[in-house]
Order: C-alpha cells, then structure tokens, then sequence
C-alpha cells in the first residue's frame, strides 16, 4: 500500500475502558481500509512515546475530546503540527468539541472518514505560556458537573445470592450512627475586573465589571471576542469584537480553554495561528465549519 494508507492507531486507555465496543469496531474498519498499526498506550507518557515513533504513518487517535487535545500539544511542542494531519475516532464521553470541529459521531462513519476523508487546515489558538486551544475560550470556565453517589456493587460481590446477608448489611447501615452534614454552598465567580484588549484595541478596561468573556474561532486567521458586561437595571448589551491576537489582564482569574481550566493567571495572550493544524474530516464539508 501507499505511504499514505499507512495507519498509526493509538487507542487511548481511557477509550478502551469506556467502550470497548466502539474501539473494536474503529480497529476492524480501520484495519479493512489500509495498512494499520495499533498501539495501546496505558498512559500519557507511552501516548506521547508511541506518536513519537510513528515515523511515516499517519496517527489516528481513537478516544475523546481530552485524547485529541494531548495529540495536538504534543505535536505542537515537536513544532511538527504543519507536517502531520491528524485523524480522529471519537470514543468517549467528552466529545462536544470533536462534532463542533466536524468530526462524524458514531465509530463506522468516523473510522470510515479518516479512511476517506480530506485533511483541513484549522486555526490554533496559542497562548504566550505555548498552551493551545481548538475550541472555545471562556472567562470564567463554566461550572464542572459533579457526580455522587457510590460504585455499585458487582453481582458476584460476596453478598450476592444470600438474601439474608443483604438484610444484615442494610440493618447496619440503617442504625449506624452518622454525622451531620452541612450544606457547604457554593457560590458562583462574581463580577471581574478585566481588561480586554483585540488587536492592540481595548474592548472593555478595569473600570467596568464584567460577568464573562469569551473566544470563539472565526473566519479563518482571526477570532470572535464577546464581552459580557455586568448589567445594571436593563441588560447590558454584549461587546464584539474580531483579532487575531487577544489579550485579558486584570485580577487573578481562571479561564477554560476546551475541556482544561487553567489559571489562575494576571495576564494572558492568545494569537490565532492561521491553518496551524490539519484533521482528516469528511470531503464534503460540514455546514458552518
């Protein structure tokens, strides 16, 4: 086969616990359609080391968001992003920015697209720490959800298919004595001061609180900058902008940067890099990308 047809798949630890399923149907349409290598990496270091030795193949992760987001620093700090094109298998939970860059849901119609799909440039956000971002930048970051609750209990644990046992432990769990538990609350970021400057221009100054900021990839070469002020009375409408470089400084603040909060920081710059990237995504192109 062609140099072109040869694959490097890297499976992330994550993907292969998650959905097992998927990641099987990834390999076995993948491994139809061209000449592949499979690695299984059980962690970030051997993820980094096996893109390191992909020599000519071209790398196709197989797993979420978080995956892919390792796969473009890692060819970002190599400064080998304008030489290599990466393909993706969406498999996971953290998926939203995978389908925002156009990238099929579903293992078949993925692995069939990097198969026969195109490379397309795509803009990078690059701060001045050589972070990167593919998606959306936010100030504050969005609440994480949070999950409770406990594991449950496997069905071959010891109390299975003892009835009386089950009883015994939920008596004791019953009458055990436990500690009262306050509510601890947690109150949302309040009002920022910070100063926002597009292009050297500022948008919003110190002086004027705002409730949040964000950045949005634009045409291509620049980026989208909204800035919510913090309203008084009647709504205060957003401010707009469009740069190709963006800067926040101000009080010490967190920002969220596709799935990673950063921070906290006093003052951060980020300039959009034309075409820096390429993804294998399908011919025809997807509405609005």
């Amino acid at each position: 086969m062609a140099t072109s047809d040869q694959l490097l798949v890297v499976i992330d630890p994550v993907a292969r616990h998650s959905d097992g399923e998927s990641v099987r149907i990834a390999k076995d349409v993948l491994s139809a359609g061209a000449a592949t290598k499979v690695c299984l990496p059980d962690g970030p270091e051997e993820f980094a080391r096996a893109l390191d030795r992909r020599g000519s193949r071209r790398p196709v992760v197989v797993g979420d968001d978080r995956a892919l987001l390792r796969a473009v620093r890692f060819l970002h700090r190599r400064r080998e992003l304008g030489t290599t094109a990466l393909s993706l298998v969406p498999v996971g939970a953290a998926q939203s920015l995978a389908r925002s860059l156009g990238v099929p849901t579903g293992a078949v119609a993925a692995a069939r697209a990097v198969l026969d799909g195109v490379e397309r440039r795509l803009d990078l956000l690059v701060d001045d720490s050589d972070g990167v971002v593919l998606g959306d930048l936010r100030i504050p970051p969005l609440p994480a959800l949070e999950t409770a609750g406990a594991e449950p209990v496997p069905a071959s644990s010891a109390s299975s298919g003892r009835p009386w046992l089950r009883t015994c432990q939920s008596l004791v769990r019953t009458l055990a004595v436990r500690p009262t538990r306050l509510p601890s609350p947690r109150p949302g970021p309040g009002p920022s001061r910070l100063r926002v400057e597009v292009d050297g221009k500022t948008l919003v100054d110190l002086d004027q609180p705002v409730e949040a900021v964000s950045v949005t990839p634009g045409d291509p070469g620049v980026a989208e900058v909204e800035v919510r002020p913090v309203s008084v009375g009647a709504e205060a409408s957003p401010l707009l902008a469009v740069g190709r470089r963006v800067t926040v400084s101000g009080a010490d603040f967190r920002y969220r940067a596709d799935a990673v909060v950063s921070g906290p920081v006093r003052t951060r710059t980020w300039v959009v890099r034309e075409g820096a990237w390429g993804l294998t995504l399908p011919a025809a192109r997807p509405p609005g990308r």
